[in-house]
């Protein structure tokens, strides 16, 4: 009977607690992770993670998944958070080159969340990353083992690395595609899910060409808004051919971007000079050509660089992708070769 006295008395308090917090409700929309809601009500992800899955534990699914048309209760905001509004999360995309020498940007998750701002060597320019695929379509699949290795997972990790070292030299750079709740990743095997979105925080179409239409307009958009700006695209893909065909970074621009084509150029000449410090003994044959039938290469408005990381069926290329220092060594020559590129701008 003391254990029954007890267990209500804890439930009144618990209702009572409840009621007098008056947690707003909110329906998640398609598309909707627990990232993605925060943000839309204005609530940073890092600060409210723990007690928005607490106030909704039993109206989570498999790794805390929304269910569309559900109903969530949100945390309270707290007063610094009300005082400090939008501005006290940084967004997604880094804003204009900073006094400040540290940034938070919770989208690279908790481990790389925390952004120096080393030097100013890109301050001024600003970049559209977008990873290949992502939301309901995967890309390539390669076989690792017992496992599968997703295109669009791997894309995105070296796009999101590539992202961070541009804001580390002071650029601004908006991810086209971002996932709300990976981060950059250190695992060999990244799992794949369905839950990237379009910038700003768009469900991704099933549709091909519908989600192609989508990305351009978005950069092409954002393009508008920095007009006058310098301002470069880049699209990351991984390949998939015969398992046997080994192949190394490859680029593609439009025929008629001759700054597409010098940055493309810039990239490549950066790889050549790369392996040849790292392995020497070693041939590198990615090549620079032209491809302007590419949709976001043909109707980008900033000059545009479309990259092939490698065969994602391919047992050596895998090593690329699976070994996270790898995809980091990817992006940091990536962004050698784009900051090469803009101290050349006027020449």
């Amino acid at each position: 009977m003391k254990t029954i006295l007890s267990l209500f008395l804890f439930f009144c308090v618990l209702l009572q607690a409840t009621g007098q917090q008056n947690y707003q409700k909110v329906e998640a929309k398609a598309g909707d992770g627990v990232y993605s809601l925060l943000r839309r009500h204005g609530l940073n992800y890092s600060e409210y993670l723990s007690e928005f899955l607490e106030l909704n534990r039993a109206n989570l699914g498999k790794d805390n998944s929304l269910y569309v048309g559900r109903t969530y209760l949100l945390p309270t905001k707290s007063a610094s958070q009300k005082n400090a509004g939008a501005a006290s999360e940084t967004a997604p995309p880094a804003g204009p080159a900073t006094t400040s020498r540290i940034l938070n940007v919770p989208l690279f998750g908790p481990k790389y969340a925390r952004v120096e701002v080393k030097d100013q060597q890109l301050n001024g320019a600003v970049y559209y990353i977008s990873a290949g695929h992502g939301g309901p379509d995967p890309g390539a699949i390669g076989k690792y083992g017992s496992h599968s290795l997703a295109e669009d997972e791997y894309a995105y990790d070296v796009s999101i690395r590539l992202a961070r070292n541009l804001m580390e030299h002071g650029a601004t750079v908006y991810m086209i595609v971002q996932d709300p709740d990976d981060g950059i990743r250190d695992e060999s095997i990244l799992k794949m899910d369905r839950d990237e979105v379009h910038y700003p925080d768009k469900p991704i179409p099933l549709n091909h060409n519908q989600r192609l239409r989508e990305r351009t307009d978005v950069v092409n958009s954002l393009h508008a808004k920095h007009k006058g700006a310098y301002q470069r695209m880049l699209a990351i893909h991984v390949d998939s051919r015969s398992k046997s065909q080994k192949i190394d970074v490859f680029f593609y621009h439009h025929e008629n971007s001759s700054q597409g084509k010098k940055l493309a150029e810039t990239i490549h000449q950066t790889f050549t000079s790369k392996y040849k410090r790292y392995q020497p003994n070693r041939d590198y044959s990615g090549s620079v050509s032209e491809r302007s039938s590419l949709y976001v290469v043909k109707n980008s408005l900033p000059p545009t660089v479309f990259i092939e990381l490698g065969n994602i069926r391919n047992d050596l290329d895998q090593r690329r992708f699976v070994i996270p220092s790898n995809r980091q060594a990817l992006a940091n020559w990536i962004s050698d070769g784009i900051v090469t590129d803009y101290k050349n701008k006027g020449k």
